[in-house]
């Protein structure tokens, strides 16, 4: 096994900062007291008058980031009783204008209540969006029948949760059937798709009887869908899988996307299956996709993931040595394992550019509850 470098650690830039929706950080709400209070300080040790009153003009400015309109009414009026009292001597012809500091704080009264409006109408909208956006991809459970599920995504377009990815795994009567795809495009303009093709995966889940079934019927549903759009074809790359009551074999379908990784210890390994078209562009003449039937030992992990990993570039242009790194992020506890990786993404890749999806799969031991 080849070794790893250690990259150094660098800042997830898919962290939603307060220049982009965030409730600001601290030292921006302490900032106007703290500046009126130096001021006030200097002017009253110095020995002599102080030309440092046009700093109280910043006051209100600063105050409506962070503050309620009556919050900033109340540091405005802060400032001018600083500026009148005669043991200050800020207030000296030529240092201050009184009556612009007064204009200044009005307007940053008003300009405050309009940014508290806003920011109530956009948590509003926010909140509608997160809870449509998960009821397309709910969060995944920890188990599902005898299998054990991690999972992991990161859209590419910022402020979203659902990008051009998606994944499921769901129990049905023939079992429990998984899938991770990627269709055409990313963000929200994927989103449609994405939905109609876990709906219509959920649908098949409960009333095809073989994996092949399942892949037909994603098919037939992005084809219905294309003739329906605007744009010429929509198509999605998935792979499809189906465990046995045990979770001791599991069958694979390939619809154009990279095969999973077994792994088995510190070993991760590609798994030989063989593709078939992608989805939405129709099925070949006379044929079915080709599946496969792999065993599954105590110990055995199945990760699978999109190619916003695999295709992820770092400063030189190559690619994310996926097989690679997994052998030495593995870890006993495969809940862990998704979390890992992003965390050496994001480490290894200067930018990730495209929607990151991964999904760990492991047969429960018979003993787990």
């Amino acid at each position: 096994m080849r070794n790893v470098p250690v990259l150094p650690a660098r800042r997830d830039h898919t962290r939603r900062g307060w220049l982009r929706g965030a409730p600001p950080p601290w030292w921006v709400k302490v900032l106007p007291v703290l500046l009126i209070a130096g001021v006030c300080v200097a002017a009253l040790v110095s020995p002599s008058p102080l030309d440092i009153g046009f700093l109280l003009g910043a006051i209100p400015p600063l105050a409506v980031l962070s503050y309620s309109p009556w919050a900033t009414a109340f540091l405005g009026g802060a400032v001018i009783a600083v500026l009148v009292v005669p043991e200050f001597q800020l207030n000296r012809p030529g240092n201050t204008d009184l009556l612009t500091i007064v204009f200044v704080a009005v307007l940053s009264v008003f300009v405050s209540y309009v940014r508290s409006r806003r920011d109530a109408q956009l948590d509003l909208e926010r909140t509608v969006a997160e809870a449509a956006q998960r009821a397309v991809l709910p969060p995944l459970p920890e188990r599902v029948g005898a299998v054990r599920c991690a999972g992991l995504y990161r859209a590419a377009q910022q402020g979203t949760l659902v990008g051009g990815d998606f994944f499921d795994v769901r129990e049905g009567p023939y079992g429990v059937r998984a899938v991770l795809g990627d269709v055409q495009g990313h963000g929200l303009s994927a989103i449609a798709t994405v939905a109609s093709l876990l709906g219509a995966f959920r649908e098949a889940v409960l009333d095809q009887p073989d994996l092949e079934s399942v892949a037909a019927r994603l098919d037939r549903r992005l084809v219905a869908d294309s003739a329906s759009s605007r744009y010429a074809e929509l198509f999605a790359t998935a792979v499809l899988l189906e465990f046995s009551v045990d979770a001791r074999s599991v069958r694979l379908v390939s619809c154009g996307h990279p095969a999973p990784l077994l792994l088995r210890g510190r070993q991760a390994t590609e798994i030989e299956l063989a593709a078939w078209t992608p989805l939405g562009l129709g099925l070949p003449a006379g044929g079915t996709p080709a599946g496969l039937t792999l065993r599954l030992e105590p110990g055995h992990s199945l990760f699978l993931s999109s190619d916003g990993v695999s295709e992820a570039r770092d400063a030189d242009g190559s690619f994310y040595p996926l097989t690679d790194r997994l052998a030495a992020l593995t870890d006993t506890d495969p809940a862990v394992l998704a979390d890992r990786v992003w965390a050496d993404l994001v480490r290894y890749c200067p930018a990730v550019v495209d929607d990151v999806t991964m999904l760990v799969l492991t047969p429960a031991s018979p003993d787990a509850g």
